[in-house]
């Protein structure tokens, strides 16, 4: 498993720390623990975050609060928060303040196991669509203003006649700009450029 995937487990019981250490280790994650949030928050700086596991109850700082402290420092990683009985209410303030998941004690290992499964590949699937959003956009800071003017065109559903008639120019003139822009853009077809321009502006 890579460092990005590196599972935190923040607990100020130390038994439990342990425990959680031996089971996400045995199903192959790598591990680190801590038996504070404000002793994860210092490290954090430094280290390599795949996901993090956080009692909701805890001296000094809670769970809710390190939830709110790590989404101000605009921290991706997922958290699923692990409740006692009669903590919900927590865990739902935690869940809007962000929180991937929450898990009431007592809980079945796997439920914990495929919890963070779940938070990892979803995390995978934002980094991936992320990078995609910037590669696109990158390709659209390279066109000209001309090229965009048409582009935008094409997207709005026009046909080449009526974006010539807009812009002031020949059909034949936006036939060689819309090339022009299959090939910058690096799409196959008139779909895969829509899509690419919703995902570049946001819409996607």
């Amino acid at each position: 498993m890579p460092n990005s995937q590196v599972v935190h487990v923040i607990d100020d019981d130390e038994a439990v720390r342990q425990s959680l250490a031996f089971l996400l280790s045995t199903a192959g994650f790598a591990v680190r623990v801590h038996e504070s949030a404000t002793g994860f928050l210092k490290v954090l700086p430094a280290a390599q975050v795949g996901c993090i596991v956080t009692d909701v109850r805890m001296p000094e700082m809670d769970g809710l609060e390190l939830q709110r402290r790590l989404r101000a420092g605009k921290v991706t990683a997922p958290v699923i928060v692990i409740t006692g009985h009669g903590d919900v209410a927590l865990a739902v303030e935690a869940m809007k303040a962000g929180a991937a998941d929450f898990i009431e004690k007592p809980f079945d290992d796997d439920v914990l196991i495929g919890a963070i499964r779940s938070a990892l590949a979803s995390r995978v699937e934002d980094a991936k669509g992320e990078a995609r959003a910037a590669e696109v956009r990158g390709r659209l800071a390279l066109l000209s203003s001309r090229e965009r003017e048409v582009l935008d065109g094409l997207v709005a559903g026009k046909p080449n006649k009526i974006i010539a008639y807009d812009l002031g120019i020949s059909p034949r003139t936006v036939e060689v700009y819309r090339a022009n822009l299959m090939t910058k853009m690096q799409a196959d077809s008139l779909s895969d450029l829509v899509r690419m321009v919703l995902i570049g502006d946001g819409a996607a």
